[in-house]
């Protein structure tokens, strides 16, 4: 297991030096849910630090175990309103918002934590109806109603978004370019210089992400192996 998921780390990071994007612009989160800690010791000793967890009650029963290891810890997956409170103070980053709502329990979790957290809005780009997130069409208002709301420690930091499956090169090529121009049409609409962030690209599309500008890139199967659901 150490050599398999050290390689895979190592294959991974030569796969984004490959498409001609650094380490500094593209961050790999190894996405370690469903497994064992033992797992997350050795990408840690592979030299990776920053990990991604989808339930709560699955996170917060790992992150106390590190907590000497000066990890960074990314929320990635859908997070309902009730479990806000769970996600400031042992997250840096959420990638799913999609309500003004969850944005306004979250800053309250936050002060209450005394933490920051940075935050990309999920969207939908191929409004798929199995899949979570805002339209398109929807994001200018959402942000809009988010700046107004002048929300205490969250931060606004970019999109996410998660490409269609199954779907050829050109068809997911052409999602993660549609949602770089939404990011990019945000940014500048409302004057936010630290809107930067574009969180796409899994297992079997990371490739086709980096090279249409993600900054993120949540790898789970390609490091650690196939889920374990028992």
């Amino acid at each position: 297991m150490t050599s398999t998921i050290a390689d895979n780390i190592a294959r991974i990071r030569s796969a984004i030096d490959a498409a001609r994007r650094s380490a500094q612009d593209v961050k790999l989160i190894a996405v370690s849910k469903t497994h064992p800690v033992e797992s997350i010791r050795v990408a840690i000793d592979a030299g990776q630090y920053v990990f991604g967890e989808n339930t709560t009650q699955e996170a917060l029963a790992k992150i106390p175990t590190f907590v000497d290891a000066e990890l960074e810890w990314h929320f990635i997956g859908h997070l309902q309103s009730n479990k806000a409170k769970f996600v400031p103070g042992h997250f840096s980053w959420l990638h799913s918002l999609d309500s003004v709502k969850l944005a306004q329990r979250l800053s309250r979790a936050a002060q209450e934590q005394q933490a920051l957290l940075r935050v990309l809005i999920e969207v939908n780009v191929t409004r798929d109806p199995q899949k979570h997130g805002v339209a398109p069409t929807d994001i200018f208002s959402l942000i809009d109603d988010l700046l107004k709301q002048n929300l205490p420690n969250i931060e606004l930091r970019g999109l996410m978004t998660v490409g269609p499956h199954p779907a050829g090169e050109s068809e997911i090529r052409a999602a993660f370019a549609s949602l770089r121009r939404l990011r990019d049409d945000v940014a500048q609409r409302f004057a936010l210089p630290n809107f930067t962030e574009l969180s796409m690209g899994m297992s079997g599309d990371y490739l086709d992400a980096v090279k249409e500008g993600s900054t993120m890139i949540r790898v789970g199967s390609a490091i650690f192996g196939a889920r374990d659901y028992a």
